[in-house]
């Protein structure tokens, strides 16, 4: 019997210690793609095989010289062999650590134990910094953090980081500048762009391009290839003087990374592993500088580069009859900011002129607003004579050469001959009285004064209150008219409806990409001009706060941003298609009409 122990003892001495040779726990240093070296700034891997251990690795505490950016396990591999009738079985995991190195020196990690068994020690040096590896914006990774650097926030890391870029560091108020974010990914697949709010422009006036499309190139950057694709552009105009601030805003991406697997059988094996990542791109410094002084006294307050024409229809006119010169301001730059001299100063006093009617023409292209602006003055000659309405000048500065320069519009001469009286001049109807309607002596006629009854004092009564009512309804829709963002909520949702019909052409034609651009159009248009909200202010939380405030249901704002990141989700994803087009469709009219319902309701 205790010969049957010993036996036994010395079995399972045996088998742990073959168990024992057979775990093994191994670590391994890689270090960045295309480097041999490892820099201070630099992203490496430490990678920690466990072979045949039934325990789990936990995240280490610190690495020495580095900072631990990412923890996961990243592969697992099993392996069955029969040799001469003997059974054997070998199972693998691997964990990896990103790391970001942050101190230069030479240093060693581990050894490490994991269920009882140790690791191997390994060995790596960090150098100096390499200068010309810089993040996007300008800057070293080392300094990420900093004003012109990227933030990662979330799981970002350098395979995927946005990059903001300003055509003009250095520019003069008013000049137009091109604001642009660019989006840079090594993952699989970029399945989801969405921004949460909108970049801060403070001292700028915006005008957000609409000529940007979401197609994707390839760009190597600091040595790595990245699939890339502008994802925003806008037109922005300086106000002020001095160092403006332009801060990145944060969006939300969706994307897909690989992740490894062997497997005995079918070897090694790629899974797709969902991640979303939230990523501001860096922050922008611009130096506006002060237009040259003196500024000409008839400054128009245009920057760009501009021309002036004018035209009549008629030179020949009589007194008290309405002329008409138009005056078209055309070029690129700040079109709809420019004023022209005060016509009642240089026009002839005989000529009475008015405030014009202006209609634009002005679209905004990749790199600037372009176009024409023509202003219709409508005048009208008080005398008989002959006249010269002068010349008009349009002074402005060109960024391009520093200076103000000026561009004349053509003069006229004209001829006015006796026209029809106007009202100011019409001589009064004479009033005759019927002698007979009135006694003169009360004794000789019994018949009462007709100014005396009540339907005489009518007369006066009715065009005068008449009078009264049609200037308050005037007044009002005056003040109606002067008050653009007014305006523009009343008919909010005639213009969202005219941008549905733009949608629905799309989808009749099956023209994916444009019905998703009208879409999106109509939505956000509808709700920037029904709550009197620029540009810069529309985002989801200020939307859902503005609608809350009114009455609106929960339900009905959960359906409008649904809706929302469904068309921002079929535009930038590779995998819409046409299958959602009349659903979405139909789901953006219901939206609309039940927001100006619920808002109609609400103001009875």
């Amino acid at each position: 019997m205790k010969r049957v122990k010993y036996i036994l003892v010395v079995l399972i001495s045996l088998f742990c210690i073959i168990a024992a040779d057979a775990a093994k726990v191994s670590m391994q240093v890689e270090t960045p793609r295309g480097k041999r070296s490892i820099g201070v700034g630099d992203t490496f891997w430490i990678s920690v095989k466990l072979t045949d251990v039934d325990d789990k690795l936990s995240q280490p505490s610190n690495v020495p010289g580095a900072k631990i950016v990412y923890f996961s396990q990243t592969g697992r591999s099993s392996q069955s062999t029969i040799v001469n009738g003997n059974f054997s079985h070998t199972t693998s995991v691997t964990y990896t650590m990103t790391l970001k190195a942050e101190k230069e020196g030479d240093f060693k990690f581990g050894p490490i134990t994991v269920d009882g068994i140790k690791s191997n020690t390994v060995s790596y040096s960090i150098g100096k910094e390499d200068p010309t590896l810089s993040q996007p914006g300008g800057q070293s990774s080392s300094s990420q953090d900093s004003q012109n650097g990227p933030k990662f926030i979330g799981k970002g890391d350098d395979k995927l980081f946005l990059r903001a870029h300003v055509s003009k560091t250095s520019a003069y108020e008013q000049e137009a500048l091109v604001y642009t974010i660019k989006l840079y990914s090594s993952y699989a697949n970029v399945k989801y762009v969405g921004a949460a709010s909108a970049p801060t422009f403070d001292g700028f006036v915006i005008e957000e391009s609409k000529t940007n499309t979401i197609q994707l190139d390839y760009e190597t950057y600091n040595g790595k290839t990245y699939a890339t694709a502008e994802i925003a552009r806008y037109i922005i105009f300086p106000q002020v003087t001095g160092d403006l601030k332009v801060l990145g805003n944060t969006y939300t991406i969706s994307v897909n990374a690989h992740e490894y697997y062997s497997d005995p059988d079918w070897g090694r094996m790629t899974i797709n592993r969902p991640v979303k990542l939230n990523v501001k791109p860096n922050d922008l410094v611009i130096n506006v500088k002060a237009l040259p002084s003196p500024r000409p006294a008839n400054f128009s307050g245009g920057v760009g580069e501009f021309n002036i024409t004018s035209s009549m229809s008629n030179t020949n006119l009589r007194t008290n009859q309405a002329g008409s010169i138009v005056y078209t301001v055309s070029g690129t730059g700040n079109l709809r900011y420019i004023k022209l001299p005060d016509l009642k100063n240089i026009y002839p006093q005989q000529i009475e002129v008015y405030s014009p009617e202006t209609s634009e023409n002005v679209s905004i292209s990749s790199s600037n607003t372009t176009g024409s602006i023509a202003m219709d003055y409508s005048f009208m000659p008080l005398e008989v004579g002959e006249y010269d309405i002068p010349k008009v000048e349009l002074v402005y500065f060109n960024p391009s050469t520093s200076k103000y320069e000026t561009k004349t519009a053509q003069g006229y001469h004209i001829n006015v001959s006796k026209g029809e009286a106007s009202a100011k001049s019409q001589s009064r109807d004479r009033i005759e009285f019927d002698s007979s309607l009135i006694a003169f002596d009360g004794k000789s006629s019994g018949r009462q004064l007709i100014v005396e009854g009540f339907a005489y004092w009518l007369w006066y009564i009715l065009p005068l209150l008449l009078l009264i009512v049609t200037l308050l309804i005037r007044r009002k829709q005056l003040k109606e008219l002067s008050n653009i963002d007014l305006l523009k909520s009343k008919k909010a949702n005639k213009v969202a409806q005219k941008r549905l019909k733009k949608a629905e052409a799309c989808l009749r034609n099956s023209d994916v990409d444009k019905f998703y651009d009208e879409m999106l159009s109509a939505i956000w248009g509808y709700l920037g001009d029904k709550l009197r909200l620029p540009i810069s202010d529309l985002n989801r939380d200020n939307i859902r706060q503005k609608l809350n405030e009114v009455g609106v249901n929960d339900s009905v704002l959960d359906n409008l941003i649904s809706l929302i990141d469904e068309c921002e989700f079929a535009k930038y994803s590779s995998q819409s298609g046409k299958e959602n087009m009349a659903s979405v469709y139909s789901h953006g009219c219901e939206v609309i009409d039940t927001i100006e319902n619920s808002l109609k309701n609400k103001v009875k």
